[in-house]
């Protein structure tokens, strides 16, 4: 074990003889060494009940009986560590458990490189590179791997009786199925409870198309505790308002309005689109359905409207799932009009998702997608506590992306959500 003045021998040779911080020989390392041998040292005393070199040892039964060579995987490179044992071999370390190959920090590390977006060789590469340590892809595997029983916990607590609105979006990616590479949509189900606080409620990788699927998914979130919703925001997704209608009879499904916009535009020139976004306008900004589709009839019959009939058919085809929205009052359709909530998370989440290529399983999808909104929001908490302090116009730090955000306009919408819904609500909103 290293003597007492090692520290400041070795802060002298990083002055003199520039001492690496990491890797082999490196200063990082060599603390780690000498502290946690030193730990190992005190735990073995401790379980003797005597000083090295004390006479009352002596006639004890046990004593210290030389050290075992390991090698310890650390965020800083390799240690080489001498573990003490005892000539008995009832010594139990808990400093660094038998077994032990690498610290909590590198596992840690590993799993915030995983959720960031790097794929398992990209980590071995990194962590060779940086800290000269080895680790094959199987180990970087199972290390991420340790987090499935988290995410399976996470994806099956218990949710709350009542979600006034949930929105459905999907991501598409890629997957190696029986050896064929193949798209499927893992789809984020998010729910803004009695308070306006948004949640993560699940995600699901589409296996089949249609109400099947759907039945499924809506079938584990009532199992979980879910007993209505008032409504449900989605994209069209094929046998999704069947299923709702078949879990929550009377939750009311309504196409997300800015898809809707977007999709309609596909078919208009570039020149054209600002002027055609302006037309529509009146049509989603209407006092109710029978103004709405005056204002789609007017449009049909307009020069856009004739050059650009897809459009018009884009709207006509989604009139049944858009005209709820305007059943309801303004103070509701802000908060219904999009899910740019779920977008902006996608947004993130494929960043992410392109560094993969595939993935090899539906798990490796959920476990990756799941690291990654965590990250996200502990990025964003990490800089928020940076601008604690600040006055607020000098705050720069973003809020939170989707779970635990509170949805702007909140209280006028549950209110009104209240008067439209009579006794669906928890009494004492």
């Amino acid at each position: 074990m290293a003597g007492q003045g090692w520290l400041d021998d070795l802060m002298s040779k990083v002055g003199d003889d520039g001492v690496a911080l990491t890797g082999d020989g490196g200063f990082l390392p060599e603390m780690i060494k000498a502290v946690l041998e030193r730990g190992l040292e005190a735990e073995l005393t401790d379980h003797l009940g005597y000083e090295r070199g004390d006479p009352a040892g002596a006639g004890s039964g046990n004593s210290r009986n030389g050290s075992t060579p390991k090698t310890l995987l650390t965020e800083v490179g390799p240690v080489d560590l001498d573990t003490p044992r005892d000539r008995v071999g009832s010594f139990t370390p808990r400093l660094v458990p038998k077994g032990t190959r690498r610290l909590g920090g590198l596992s840690d590390m590993i799993i915030s490189l995983y959720a960031g977006g790097m794929t398992v060789r990209d980590i071995g590469h990194h962590l060779q590179r940086v800290y000269g340590t080895e680790l094959s892809h199987d180990t970087i595997s199972k290390i991420t791997d340790e987090v499935l029983e988290e995410v399976k916990a996470w994806q099956t607590r218990p949710l709350d009786a009542v979600y006034p609105v949930i929105f459905i979006d999907a991501l598409v990616v890629k997957v190696r199925d029986q050896n064929v590479v193949r798209n499927k949509a893992c789809h984020v189900v998010i729910g803004v409870d009695t308070d306006g606080v948004k949640h993560v409620l699940g995600l699901w990788v589409q296996q089949q198309e249609g109400a099947r699927f759907w039945n499924q998914v809506l079938g584990e979130l009532r199992n979980r505790g879910v007993r209505d919703v008032l409504i449900a925001c989605c994209d069209g997704l094929v046998g999704l308002p069947e299923a709702v209608e078949s879990t929550w009879p009377q939750t009311v499904v309504q196409t997300c309005v800015v898809h809707l916009i977007r999709a309609s535009l596909r078919y208009v020139s570039y020149n054209d689109r600002k002027a055609v976004a302006a037309a529509l306008k009146p049509i989603y900004t209407a006092v109710n359905a029978d103004a709405a589709f005056d204002e789609l009839t007017t449009f049909a019959d307009s020069e856009l409207g004739k050059k650009y009939g897809a459009t018009v058919a884009a709207w006509e085809r989604a009139w049944d799932r858009f005209v709820p929205f305007l059943a309801f009052p303004l103070e509701v359709r802000k908060v219904i009009y999009t899910t740019n909530s779920i977008e902006s998370l996608n947004y993130q989440l494929r960043k992410i998702i392109k560094n993969r290529g595939q993935f090899p399983n539906d798990d490796a999808i959920i476990k990756l997608i799941w690291l990654a909104i965590l990250d996200i929001e502990d990025k964003r908490a990490a800089l928020r506590e940076k601008d604690k302090g600040k006055p607020a116009n000098k705050r720069t730090a973003p809020p939170r992306l989707i779970e635990g955000a509170t949805t702007t306009g909140w209280r006028a919408a549950i209110n009104a959500l209240d008067l439209a819904y009579p006794g669906r609500l928890p009494a004492g909103l």
